[in-house]
């Protein structure tokens, strides 16, 4: 169903400002709206079939690796009011509200509870455009405004169909989710080395740790390599938004112009998010949900102690039933087989070349972020204008 859009001077949405030949409509007039299935899909281990959860999606992408599979029944059963389609966008209404991402060429998804589809059905309208337009900052805060609920806060249906968004005219659309996406394809380029590389050095330590572990090494405990120390509380409204990453639970949370350790470091959730292994080549701020290690090894690099603790599994480590949590002196007390120091000494300055080129490409991936991060509210507000000719 396409709609006839009439373009013509609107009051831009985020700064006020008159721009020429943009519109203002509803999301329901270019979209098909779908609301999900209002209970927990089945979990099925090791199928093709994924159930997007509101914990899957973030900053406009959807983490698959991280999603439930389901069986063909189920997926069929979830996906009977609309079936998602590569380009789709799907919409956290709850936990947290207004997080967007969209569908990838070949995947089978179904909607989780608390989430919502937003299916382009207009062809004034480019879907990686409104994609973009929800990631903007100032829209998603619009959306998070509108949510209601005592207890945790969720948007309503009503008011997403009639959530207002800014439109240039669609070759402007088209330029603009262009600029934006070459951005994120260099991002997502540089990740994929990254992760290559990270492959490639934890293949080496699993040979010289693992394979080749002697019967002569000592055995020893957790503690005699590192210290699990605590992180310090920084709330949202206090982070500066820019200078050092911050770190939580499951990874960098923000940004902040003071740190509160020297870099490099390694960073493990202590409370939420259990076993998720963070390294930084900045110096950063882990806050209070977090543990960061130290070496008690003199280890330059910290490139053994990451590995390690990459083998270990933290996640069982669970000290909390309510609200998972990382029990320090388990951690400390676990049994393992300790190598010589020379060795550890050894495997540092071998796989140093992986890290120097792992933290070159953070750089790069940093600049880049901040690149984009700039460009979006200015493109989407009609402060920065792309030719489209």
């Amino acid at each position: 169903m396409n709609r006839a859009l009439n373009y013509s001077i609107a009051e831009n949405l985020s700064k006020g400002e008159v721009v020429n030949e943009w519109i203002v409509c509803r999301l329901d007039e270019v979209a098909d709206i779908v609301d999900c299935e209002h209970k927990t899909a089945p979990i099925e281990e090791n199928t093709e079939f994924y159930s997007i959860r509101t914990s899957n999606i973030l900053n406009g992408k959807i983490d698959f690796q991280g999603s439930n599979r389901v069986s063909f029944e189920t997926y069929q059963e979830w996906t009977k009011r609309a079936i998602p389609k590569e380009g789709d966008i799907i919409l956290a209404r709850e936990a947290p509200v207004g997080e967007v991402g969209m569908v990838k060429k070949d995947r089978k998804v179904c909607l989780g509870q608390r989430t919502v589809l937003l299916s382009v059905n207009n062809e004034n309208v480019h879907n990686h455009y409104l994609l973009y337009y929800l990631v903007n900052p100032a829209i998603k805060f619009e959306l998070i405004s509108r949510s209601t609920g005592s207890v945790v806060s969720h948007l309503n249906m009503k008011d997403i169909r009639a959530f207002e968004i800014s439109l240039p005219p669609y070759p402007e659309q088209k330029a603009i989710a262009a600029v934006l996406s070459s951005l994120d394809d260099k991002i997502d380029l540089l990740h994929r080395q990254n992760q290559t590389l990270e492959a490639m050095a934890e293949t080496l330590f699993r040979q010289w740790f693992v394979v080749e572990a002697q019967e002569d090494w000592d055995e020893g405990t957790l503690d005699d390599l590192v210290e699990f120390n605590y992180g310090k509380t920084l709330r949202d409204h206090e982070r500066s938004g820019h200078g050092f990453p911050v770190y939580g639970s499951s990874g960098i949370v923000g940004y902040h112009h003071e740190y509160l350790v020297k870099a490099p470091g390694i960073i493990t959730g202590r409370k939420g998010t259990l076993g998720v292994i963070n390294y930084s080549f900045k110096n950063f701020f882990p806050i209070d949900t977090t543990f960061y290690i130290t070496s008690k090894t003199e280890s330059d690099g910290l490139f053994f102690e990451y590995f390690l603790l990459k083998t270990l599994n933290l996640a069982e480590m669970n000290s909390d039933s309510a609200v998972p949590g990382l029990n320090r002196n388990l951690a400390h007390g676990m049994q393992l087989t300790i190598p010589p120091m020379q060795l550890i000494k050894d495997f540092n300055q071998r796989i140093k070349p992986f890290f120097n080129k792992l933290s070159i490409n953070q750089s790069h991936i940093y600049t880049l972020e901040t690149l984009r991060d700039t460009l979006l509210p200015k493109l989407m507000s009609g402060e920065v204008r792309v030719n489209y000719g």
